[in-house]
């Protein structure tokens, strides 16, 4: 659970603060995604596609990955699950990310962290389209969320979830963070 807690200092004056709730917000954001996905799919005939990709049977990433595959379905969102053994090579895994990448069906791909010892996660994340890298672990992406759009253009690529997160929370709840302090409890 995430509570973002936000404080204003102000020069002389005590601290003041407010707690978030971040339940009721994700769940508003999950309904708007439910109703663009369904609107999507009357236009297009088609829905966005996530591919999770969970090596080994570690009890955490098993738990996070199927708490995302279930989101994701309830917002109509088409499943691609890639569970693989521990054993699996470095090369074998990129295989599958690189089939991934090449779906036209796959829209975001989530590679589990951590990998198996005998895999250099790095490089398996450099695998990852940058188009498709829903983590924003992909060096562009990474690099991307380190600077600002020019004036009148969107943020290209993916940002990673709990930065992006945050920041969600703090626009919906109308916080202004310009010259704010901030700590992310959770």
């Amino acid at each position: 659970h995430l509570s973002c807690v936000t404080t204003r200092l102000q020069r002389y004056a005590p601290m003041s603060a407010g707690v978030i709730d971040g339940e009721a917000i994700a769940e508003a954001i999950r309904g708007e995604i439910k109703v663009a996905v369904d609107r999507m799919k009357e236009a297009t005939g088609s829905v966005p596609g996530l591919a999770t990709v969970l090596v080994g049977e570690g009890g955490d990433s098993q738990t996070y990955v199927r708490m995302k595959r279930r989101q994701a379905e309830a917002c109509g969102f088409h499943d691609i699950d890639r569970t693989l053994p521990a054993s699996i090579t470095e090369e074998e895994l990129i295989e599958v990310v690189a089939e991934l990448n090449a779906r036209d069906d796959v829209d975001g791909i989530l590679v589990q962290l951590p990998l198996p010892s005998h895999i250099d996660e790095r490089r398996v994340l450099e695998h990852v389209s940058p188009a498709k890298d829903v983590d924003g672990f992909h060096p562009l992406n990474a690099g991307l969320l380190c600077s600002r759009p020019r004036a009148g253009e969107q943020r290209q690529g993916f940002v990673a979830c709990t930065p992006m997160g945050c920041i969600e929370l703090l626009d919906r709840t109308g916080v202004e963070i310009a010259g704010k302090h901030a700590v992310v409890l959770g």
